[in-house]
């Protein structure tokens, strides 16, 4: 008799999820309120799901606001595993009614408290190392949790044998390379801003990707806005070309790019056959609104029009 192929697993780590409000216009001028999910350990984890894998998020809820989250999110066939907060989950209020997202006002969560680092710490790495691949979302606000969290659950994670995927930056992804990691997904903006590339020149770009695979990531892939990611793979340096399509939203190609390369590590792919499903997933991402929303289907389509292929300056 014949077996179901088992579906890979994935654990990702979202410290600090948000309840996201929003005022848009509808069709014919009226004004429409959107309650979701926010944060980007959330965003990877839904188009993980969107995927095909089967998700399990962990993460810190708390109060009102935490417990409308944790259904928004059981409602998109992600399984929550939750620490409690003590207090109200971090949330915003955003109004798009003139094209433009204006801030309205934000809530942001608090830093953890001992016992509930503690907690959130074993329970993640209870649910990561029962999964074929743990993804590392970063917190909303540096206060969340300490960077050496990231450090410590990358450390054990590996040690566990469950490959890691972080998509981080600033402290947070120095002290999860420290741990190890078999991919780190940054930006060319974020590796500026840190101060580990002088500019955006591909040199100096190239340089900062080599420091980061010594400083711990077996793999490093750089996503640069409009520009072709770049990946280094086993010393040497790729560049995914990915469609060119009509963007209506860019914001959230980066964390979807991260699910889609973990969900080709999970399947078994090579790395080259997950850095193309990373740029499908990215790229179909940025032809709708909401952030890790791609469909499947769209994201395997023109993910057979992406190429991998050595970056020559």
């Amino acid at each position: 008799m014949a077996t179901t192929p088992k579906t890979p697993t994935a654990m990702v780590f979202a410290p600090s999820p948000l309840l996201t409000i929003t005022l848009d216009t509808a069709p014919g001028g009226n004004t429409e309120l959107h309650v979701h999910a926010g944060g980007q350990g959330h965003w990877i984890a839904r188009m993980a799901a969107n995927l095909g894998l089967d998700v399990t998020l962990t993460g810190a809820f708390g109060g009102e606001s935490g417990g409308v989250l944790r259904d928004l999110i059981a409602r998109e066939n992600i399984t929550v595993r939750a620490v409690d907060l003590g207090t109200e989950s971090g949330s915003y209020v955003h109004d798009r009614r003139d094209g433009e997202r204006t801030e309205i006002a934000t809530i942001d969560p608090p830093p953890l408290a001992r016992h509930a680092l503690d907690d959130l710490f074993g329970l993640a790495l209870e649910c990561g190392a029962g999964a074929d691949i743990a993804l590392l979302g970063g917190p909303h606000t540096d206060r969340v949790v300490p960077p050496d969290f990231y450090r410590r659950l990358c450390s054990d994670l590996r040690s566990l044998g469950t490959p890691v995927v972080a998509d981080l930056s600033g402290d947070t992804a120095t002290a999860a390379l420290a741990g190890g990691l078999t991919v780190l997904k940054m930006s060319h903006e974020d590796l500026i801003e840190d101060g580990r590339a002088d500019s955006e020149d591909p040199d100096d770009l190239v340089a900062a990707m080599r420091s980061l695979h010594e400083e711990g990531a077996e793999t490093v892939v750089l996503s640069r806005a409009a520009e072709p990611a770049l990946a280094l793979v086993d010393g040497t340096v790729f560049e995914v070309i990915t469609p060119p399509l009509e963007q209506t939203d860019h914001h959230g190609a980066g964390d979807s790019m991260s699910a889609g390369i973990a969900t080709g590590l999970a399947h078994g792919a090579s790395m080259e056959e997950a850095l193309r499903l990373g740029g499908a997933a990215g790229t179909a991402n940025v032809t709708r609104r909401g952030l890790g929303t791609g469909q499947r289907g769209l994201v395997d389509t023109v993910a057979r029009s992406v190429e991998v292929r050595p970056f020559r300056p």
